[in-house]
C-alpha cells in the first residue's frame, strides 16, 4: 500500500469512531498526516469509501501474515480456514471501525464495493490456504466463505463474551455446517446412482471456469470456449 495512504489512514483511525468513513474523516486525517488534501483526494479520490477499503485491504494483509508464520502443517483443513476467519476478524481490532464500515457498504451506492471487499477476503484466504480449484467449486466456496465470514462479522459486533469466545464458537459451528455440505458432495460423487442423475446439471457446471489471473477483467468468471463451438 502507498505509504501516503498508509499515513491517511493511521490517522484516521482517530476519528472514524465519531465521523464514519466520510470525508469529513478524511480531512481530518490529512491535516493530521501533514499531507495536501489535494493530494489526499487523488489518492483517495472517492473520499471515505475509498479510506474504509484501504482499512479493509489492510486487514487483509495482516491476516495472510499471521498464516504465513504459523505452521498450519498439523491442523484440519476446517481448522485452517477457521483460523484464517479468526486471524481475519481480530486484525480489525476496533469494533467501533468495523461497525463504522458495516454501516457505509450497507448504503445502496456503496454495497457492491462492500460485496467485492467481503468476496476479495474469502478469495485470499481460499488462495493462501492452497486452493486450486478451476471449476464451479471455486466459486461455491468463495461464495460460502463470503456468507461465513460476514456472519462472523456480524455477531462478533455484538459479542460481549471474555475474549470474544462466543464469536469462536459461532464461527466452529458455520465452519462444520460447511463441511458437512461438502462432506455430502463427496459421498454424492462416489454414488453412481447419484452420478447417473445429475449427469446433465454436472455437465453444465463443468463449463464453468474460475477466472483467469493473467486476464484483465473483472469479470467474475469466464465460460470455457468449447461451450461456443458449434456442431
Amino acid at each position: 500500500m502507498n505509504e501516503q495512504i498508509e499515513a491517511l489512514l493511521d490517522a484516521a483511525l482517530l476519528h472514524v469512531p465519531f465521523d464514519g468513513w466520510s470525508d469529513t474523516a478524511l480531512k481530518a486525517a490529512a491535516q493530521d498526516a501533514g499531507i495536501d488534501l489535494a493530494l489526499a483526494r487523488a489518492l483517495l479520490p472517492r473520499g471515505g469509501v475509498d479510506l474504509a477499503l484501504a482499512y479493509h485491504r489492510r486487514g487483509d494483509a495482516t491476516m495472510v501474515a499471521k498464516l504465513a508464520a504459523e505452521d498450519l502443517s498439523h491442523l484440519r483443513f476446517r481448522d485452517r480456514i477457521a483460523l484464517a476467519v479468526r486471524n481475519r476478524i481480530e486484525a480489525a481490532e476496533d469494533r467501533e471501525l468495523v461497525r463504522r464500515g458495516a454501516t457505509l457498504f450497507a448504503l445502496p451506492v456503496y454495497a457492491a464495493d462492500g460485496a467485492r471487499a467481503i468476496w476479495g477476503t474469502a478469495d485470499l484466504i481460499w488462495n493462501t490456504l492452497g486452493d486450486t480449484s478451476s471449476d464451479y467449486n471455486w466459486y461455491t466456496k468463495r461464495a460460502t466463505l463470503s456468507g461465513v465470514y460476514s456472519a462472523t462479522v456480524l455477531f462478533w459486533l455484538g459479542d460481549e463474551s471474555p475474549a470474544s469466545q462466543a464469536t469462536w464458537n459461532f464461527l466452529d459451528r458455520r465452519v462444520d455446517g460447511v463441511m458437512q455440505v461438502e462432506r455430502i458432495k463427496g459421498a454424492v460423487e462416489k454414488n453412481a446412482l447419484a452420478r447417473a442423475v445429475l449427469a446433465g446439471p454436472r455437465a453444465v457446471l463443468s463449463c464453468i471456469k474460475a477466472p483467469d489471473r493473467a486476464s484483465k477483467t473483472e469479470m467474475p468468471g469466464y465460460l470455457h470456449p468449447e461451450t461456443n463451438r458449434q456442431g
